[in-house]
């Protein structure tokens, strides 16, 4: 079995939209929840903060995907529907 040798561009675009994603979101969580720095431990109420923030994060991005799945479906609708009746109309 053979491994591919190539790398898409495409694929290359998407890991690096991935990664700035990801380091946004762990600059974002980091920021509002790490606040004590006078130990190598993450404190309890740290790790609580970190977890959630990450998790509304992923429900928002979860949920403007949708959204934006929904936006593109309606406007094919509304493309498919005006050509249809552009061509009717000649």
């Amino acid at each position: 079995m053979e491994m591919p040798t190539e790398v898409d561009a495409e694929q290359i675009k998407s890991f690096r939209d991935f990664l700035t994603s990801y380091n946004k979101l762990s600059e974002i969580c980091f920021i509002d929840c790490i606040t004590d720095f006078t130990t190598r431990e993450v404190r309890t109420k740290e790790e609580k903060c970190a977890l959630n923030c990450m998790e509304k994060y992923m429900k928002m991005n979860q949920r403007v995907s949708q959204r934006f799945q929904e936006f593109q479906m309606i406007a094919n609708e509304n493309a498919m529907a005006a050509a249809k009746k552009l061509g009717q109309l000649r």
